[in-house]
């Protein structure tokens, strides 16, 4: 686990985003080819504790979909965007994914850990946004 101040160095590596930036975009759009379900993503950008600008979250209902769909962004993100994953994981158990492009972090879940973990609430602050 890295120490905050740490994390808070990696966010300012590439600056603020946009939910227009190409990364966003690319991000959802892969999300949305797999079939992933209640999409929204959070913005982080006015909450100084943030280690992301964006937390997009989705879900999947079985865990091959789960891989597809982080499979899918991390090819689709480093075609359109030419940019590589920072840091993944959750790949054992296939219940929550992880996949980190450092200010736009994505966490694909299964319904059942999604609602035990509740990341909207935990993050209340954020301003939430659904993407059909």
């Amino acid at each position: 686990m890295e120490p905050l101040a740490s994390l808070t160095k990696r966010r300012n590596l590439s600056g603020k985003l946009t939910k227009n930036s190409k990364l966003f975009k690319s991000v959802i759009a892969a999300i949305q080819e797999k079939k992933g379900e209640n999409i929204v993503s959070l913005d982080l950008r006015k909450i100084p504790e943030a280690v992301a600008d964006f937390f997009i979250v989705c879900e999947a209902t079985s865990q091959p979909q789960v891989k597809a769909i982080a499979d899918n962004i991390e090819e689709r993100v480093k075609e359109n965007c030419g940019e590589n994953v920072f840091h993944k994981e959750g790949f054992q158990s296939m219940q929550w994914v992880l996949v980190d492009f450092v200010n736009v972090v994505i966490h694909i879940m299964q319904p059942e850990t999604r609602k035990f973990y509740n990341l909207e609430e935990m993050w209340s602050d954020a301003v939430v946004e659904e993407h059909q």
